[in-house]
């Protein structure tokens, strides 16, 4: 039998990176079905086609309540039921001290932070005994690199959010863990508005940092998502995962 075998699981963010190949991790390891999200619908419709059959993309934006409600309507009537919740969804921006301005904050904190509660609390009345909630934080959430005070702040929530939540649902056995990854080759570093050469150049120094002198893959934060999301870690609430260059640390 496999792992995740006849599983029911949402993943937001998932048209590429971490997310898609997640979704396929999943898949791979016998979940009956996938619904990702994202909010581009055009890439979002060419991500489940990769994925096959048992993956249903639903377009939408995390930081909307309704939207959020529109996704687990679907699932519920289709599903009736969530077994496993990736809330993977969000994006990073730099701004210094100083020239942090209120669309900065306000696009941060409603994608990372915002988009995170609505899409757990949305997903919880679907959950049952042994369910898995696992949230995408980041190592900036607890190291203060300069120029990334909002985007690591939102992170940091989401780390408390995975101790607090696993707090307020350990009477369902429902567990809420994180995973903290450090410098993952995706697709999204490309939206930045950095050079080419100036992200190799970053690749290259964040691989300094490793202890494996690489960065870390979607891939490989896509196995230690799977893990929590399966009986195996049942020993494991409240935790958080860091991965670096495809080292994971608990």
């Amino acid at each position: 039998m496999s792992r995740l075998e006849g599983k029911i699981a949402v993943i937001t963010g998932a048209n590429s990176g971490i997310g898609l190949a997640t979704a396929k991790t999943l898949l791979d390891q016998g979940a009956a079905r996938v619904y990702i999200t994202g909010r581009r619908k055009a890439e979002l419709d060419a991500a489940a086609a990769t994925l096959g059959p048992h993956a249903l993309a639903v377009a939408g934006n995390v930081a909307d309540s309704a939207d959020m409600d529109h996704l687990f309507e679907l699932v519920k009537k289709a599903a009736g039921r969530v077994d496993i919740v990736f809330a993977n969804a969000g994006y990073a921006a730099a701004a210094p001290l100083g020239n942090i301005t209120e669309e900065h904050v306000d696009g941060l904190l409603n994608t990372n932070v915002k988009g995170v509660i609505w899409t757990v609390q949305k997903a919880v009345p679907l959950m049952g005994p042994g369910g898995s909630i696992i949230l995408s934080s980041s190592i900036v959430g607890s190291k203060g690199f300069g120029n990334w005070s909002m985007y690591s702040a939102t992170k940091a929530a989401v780390r408390s959010f995975a101790r607090t939540w696993a707090s307020d649902l350990k009477g369902r056995n429902i567990r809420v863990n994180a995973v903290s990854p450090g410098v993952i080759e995706t697709p999204g570093y490309d939206k930045y508005g950095a050079t080419k050469q100036e992200v190799s150049g970053f690749f290259g120094f964040a691989a300094t940092l490793s202890p494996l002198e690489r960065i870390g893959r979607d891939t490989e934060v896509a196995k230690v998502v799977a893990f929590l999301a399966s009986h195996e870690s049942s020993f494991m609430n409240g935790s958080e995962v860091f991965i670096d260059g495809g080292v994971a640390q608990i």
